[in-house]
């Protein structure tokens, strides 16, 4: 594997996740700086860039001291939304490749609408590819829809959906356990949801976090990226994806 991604736990259900090339580190939405540079220092990693994927304060709340820290750092942020938050540093977007120093391999920006409407996801290319996808994709879920439209993150959604099957999945928050009990209740028969219900229990009962999924379970297991699938649209009398995906996202509003 080239790349191990490595969960940081803050607050009461947030990752912030640290890629590691040699003794070069990557980190993505510092909600807090303190367990992040003393995993640097305990390490003895050097920090060469910060990704953000939005500017909610539990993925930014430490980026400010974190930078006081280390100086040399890039970071990486995405325009402004309609929230107005502007944030120091290079700005991004769909389609660019980001090669920080010390870095060796691309890491590709996509912008993926929906959670808020200047949401990116990176992608690290390597063998397997890590998608460091913020609160847009969770493992049997998604995010809330705060700014953007059902048609947006559906979009957004379909694009993760055609990434390759191993593709690792790092979401920013916790929520297996409790979108596993929704997606079951879409489909309460899926053997693949049972399967996993149990194993994500069992790492989660020992303290293990749930993290990274993979995009080839995610299409098993996650009700938003099965919405372009006949049987589940007819089950829930919705006539196309964006009606099941509408559908579904307005009922685990209120689950």
């Amino acid at each position: 594997m080239d790349f191990i991604p490595e969960p940081i736990p803050i607050l009461q259900d947030n990752y912030i996740w640290l890629l590691r090339q040699g003794q070069q580190a990557i980190i993505v939405d510092p909600g807090q700086c303190d367990a992040v540079h003393q995993y640097l220092l305990a390490h003895q990693l050097t920090l060469c860039a910060i990704l953000i994927t939005h500017q909610h304060s539990d993925h930014i709340g430490g980026l400010a001291q974190l930078r006081n820290y280390w100086p040399d750092a890039a970071v990486y942020v995405p325009a402004p939304s309609i929230q107005g938050v502007q944030l120091d540093g290079i700005q991004v977007q769909d389609g660019q490749y980001l090669l920080p120093d010390g870095w060796q391999t691309p890491i590709q920006v996509m912008a993926v609408p929906g959670h808020t409407l200047n949401h990116l996801a990176y992608l690290q290319t390597g063998n397997p590819p890590v998608l460091l996808c913020g609160d847009t994709l969770f493992s049997a879920g998604c995010g809330r829809l705060f700014e953007g439209t059902p048609l947006q993150m559906l979009a957004s959604l379909q694009r993760f959906a055609a990434l390759p099957a191993d593709t690792l999945v790092c979401c920013a928050h916790e929520y297996t356990l409790a979108n596993l009990k929704f997606a079951l209740a879409v489909e309460p028969e899926n053997q693949a949801l049972v399967e996993y219900q149990r194993s994500a229990e069992n790492l989660r009962g020992n303290d293990f976090p749930t993290l990274p999924s993979n995009i080839g379970l995610e299409l098993q297991i996650n009700p938003f990226l099965r919405c372009t699938l006949p049987e589940l649209q007819q089950r829930w009398q919705q006539p196309d994806p964006l009606a099941l995906f509408t559908f579904l996202r307005q009922w685990k509003n209120n689950f």
